[in-house]
């Protein structure tokens, strides 16, 4: 991106103002600090004018009043975790970079009704932890859930492995305060069981960003299971394990959890983690059922024998706490640990449908030999949520192009076999450019619509989500006729 001189000195007016409402200690603007909010935990990069670090609500207002009058672009930012690009900064203008991790307060806790309001930067593992004496929890849990916070679950409707059974954060975020593009606070849903108006709240999850920044998030609260009942089942063929899935929902069993790791995985975590995980199976499978006690022993027992019965060389069950997590230790040190192959890695997050697991899996592994690359597979097996993660090194000349070139050939059969773009991970500045692939034109239209009602100048995390050319609000007329249907 190059910066005239004519952007320089609006820069530093802008700069001059943010400073003003911040106060100097809370917007950064050296060169070397901004390089650190060029990226997310994507592969992707972009460049920052500057990075706000608000502590309140009023302050985030300020900010973004300030950037609507100076007609600059923002983009807000958790923890960075993001693996879209989703907080990347992009567009003609280097955006500023609004960054939640001062507002980290869990703010009101109600045990009776079971909700807690809290700031955006609070880290997903840590309001767990501050609810945990109180028998509850708070059930999204992505694996970066030590590091993510709160509003960046929000913002990516983010899932993790026991949204099978509890469902991603929309169906755990029962309020939100949010302070749109002009600076403006609104509240969007409430705690009522019905209330009134249109789910503005249910729009807003899962924006990407696009719609202004959350500051106050009202989030529903889990009762912790009774019983946990977790099983660790290894196969010799990875077509087996993805048939076992199938058949462990077909028995109508829905357990909390379900999740598979390929043999690359498995050899990585356990130098990594020394879990006793069994190197020489092509494909693990991690089972965790959980409820009252007498529910969970039968649904054990059924699925111990579904998995023996489909190929499962052994089924162990977790001797207690320990071993059970140090079993999760393992599936979610997964990206972290594919670094004793190669330092860099591309992620994928595309949905299809169980039944095809296994016809998707072997055209994932086709791609990757027939581009020469490694790619391991660790996935939330249960809803088909597949995580193709391609090992490289970015040192190597030419290889993030046969990189991207693999990513994008696994979106596209992904689609074919019936599934979708993303599951939890977003679409970001990744996968924008797929949105024809599974959207028409018209329902682009609309998403722009809807976009611009939040943001109708623009400035809310520019480029993100919606392809580059696509139509606007007002071209909806001009689509054809039928474009509708």
């Amino acid at each position: 991106m190059r910066v005239t001189s004519h952007v320089l000195m609006t820069l530093g007016a802008l700069i001059a103002d943010l400073r003003a409402a911040l106060g100097v200690e809370g917007v950064h603007a050296d060169p070397f600090e901004l390089k650190l909010y060029d990226r997310d935990a994507s592969t992707m990069s972009g460049r920052c004018a500057a990075v706000c670090f608000p502590t309140s609500t009023s302050e985030v207002s300020a900010v973004l009043r300030t950037c609507r009058s100076h007609n600059w672009p923002f983009v807000a930012r958790g923890s960075g975790t993001g693996l879209a690009g989703g907080a990347v900064p992009s567009g003609p203008k280097p955006p500023v970079v609004v960054a939640t991790t001062r507002m980290n307060r869990v703010l009101e806790v109600d045990v009776e009704n079971r909700f807690a309001w809290v700031e955006p930067g609070v880290i997903n593992l840590d309001l767990s932890r501050a609810v945990a004496g109180h028998g509850l929890f708070f059930a999204p849990d992505p694996s970066s859930q030590q590091s993510c916070s709160v509003g960046g679950n929000v913002a990516n409707n983010s899932g993790g492995p026991h949204c099978l059974l509890y469902g991603v954060t929309n169906a755990h975020i029962a309020a939100l305060e949010v302070v749109l593009a002009d600076g403006e606070v609104v509240r969007l849903g409430g705690l009522d069981p019905e209330p009134e108006g249109l789910d503005l709240r249910g729009c807003f999850v899962g924006s990407e960003g696009t719609m202004g920044i959350a500051t106050r998030i009202c989030v529903r609260l889990t009762e912790k299971p009774r019983s946990v009942s977790t099983l660790l089942a290894d196969f010799t063929d990875m077509d087996s394990a993805a048939r076992a899935v199938s058949a462990v929902i077909g028995a109508g069993i829905v357990p909390a959890a379900l999740e598979m790791m390929d043999k690359t995985i498995v050899g990585v975590v356990e130098a990594y983690v020394h879990a006793g995980l069994p190197t020489d199976a092509e494909a693990l499978l991690l089972v965790e059922l959980d409820g009252l006690p007498g529910g969970v022993r039968v649904e054990s027992a059924a699925v111990s024998a579904v998995l023996s019965s489909h190929g499962a060389r052994t089924v162990r069950v977790a001797a207690g706490e320990t071993e059970r997590a140090l079993w999760w230790k393992a599936r979610k040190s997964a990206f972290g640990a594919v670094a004793r192959i190669a330092p860099n890695y591309y992620l994928h997050d595309c949905v299809v449908p169980r039944s095809v697991l296994v016809d998707v899996l072997g055209e994932v592994n086709e791609i990757a030999r027939a581009t020469g690359l490694l790619v391991g597979n660790v996935f939330h097996a249960g809803d088909g949520n597949l995580h193709p993660l391609i090992v490289f090194d970015r040192r190597e000349p030419g290889v993030e192009a046969k990189v991207h070139e693999a990513g994008q050939r696994i979106i596209e059969a992904c689609v074919r076999a019936g599934g979708t773009l993303s599951g939890e991970h977003g679409i970001g500045l990744e996968k924008r450019e797929a949105m024809g692939l599974v959207f028409t034109d018209a329902d682009m239209a609309a998403q722009r619509c809807l976009r611009d009602a939040f943001d109708p100048e623009g400035r809310c995390n520019p480029d993100k989500v919606l392809p580059s050319g696509s139509a606007g609000c007002g071209e909806l007329a001009s689509l054809p006729p039928g474009a509708w249907i």
